[in-house]
């Protein structure tokens, strides 16, 4: 397996794009590993406390096949990563790790760092206004282009409120991004697009201090989980679709 290291600032935390192989598909995953457990808020897997967090690209032929059964597939894939699926929360997608963007941010003794892929050019949407075309059943999901992910990170540690909180935070720092690169609805484009239909996020609790109660925007590690999302996702948006 070949690896490209990502620098960031945040102290015992390793950041690192793996370039490998599953099932004979070659596929890289951006992999964060820490010195310590971590307790982890992720929209897929929950509240968790361990040592890596990941976002795995996916190729299309790949994710035809594991999409029929993707609970297996992310328990098999972190294995080929020598990691145990119980010590790692995963979120995948079909934008290349290599289009990742990051966006470190601090005021004080407080540090966060967000990484973000981004594609929207195949299924973004307006919740609340578009009409869904797909639904799960026993487990099998559907597979598109596109996808935002956000992995966001702090030195601070977070209850489990402002953990909560901070997926808001993210997810409207997500739609600005939108909004300021007029990203459109893809079903229907007269309407601003919010997000895609598969998003995720992973919300990272650092060690250090009293647990902070609330990540809003109306306190510092808020404004800087905001800052920190919309700069990574816009970059990201930058990179994958040319968007500008």
């Amino acid at each position: 397996m070949k690896e490209r290291n990502i620098p960031v600032q945040l102290p015992r935390v390793d950041v690192k794009v793996v370039y490998h192989n599953y099932e004979g598909f070659d596929l890289n995953t951006l992999l964060v590993s820490f010195t310590e457990k971590r307790r982890v808020l992720s929209t897929l897997d929950g509240f968790k406390q361990v040592g890596f967090v990941a976002n795995n690209y996916t190729p299309l032929k790949l994710s035809e096949r594991t999409m029929m059964n993707y609970e297996d597939f992310r328990r098999k894939l972190p294995l080929t990563l020598g990691i145990n699926p119980d010590n790692i929360a995963l979120m995948s997608t079909g934008v290349n790790m290599d289009n990742a963007a990051v966006h470190e941010s601090s005021f004080q003794e407080l540090k966060v760092c967000c990484i973000a892929t981004a594609g929207a050019r195949g299924n973004a949407l307006r919740t609340g206004v578009d009409m869904a075309s797909y639904y799960e059943r026993d487990g099998r999901f559907f597979y598109v282009s596109g996808t935002i992910n956000i992995i966001l990170l702090t030195n601070a540690r977070l209850s489990d409120g402002a953990m909560a909180r901070a997926i808001i935070t993210a997810t409207e720092a997500k739609t600005a991004a939108l909004q300021d690169l007029n990203v459109r609805s893809t079903s229907s484009p007269k309407h601003q697009a919010t997000g895609t239909g598969t998003d995720n996020v992973i919300v990272v609790s650092g060690t250090e201090g009293t647990p902070l109660q609330t990540t809003s925007g109306h306190v510092k590690i808020g404004e800087l989980m905001g800052f920190s999302a919309k700069n990574a996702v816009t970059e990201a948006l930058r990179k994958n679709d040319g968007l500008s």
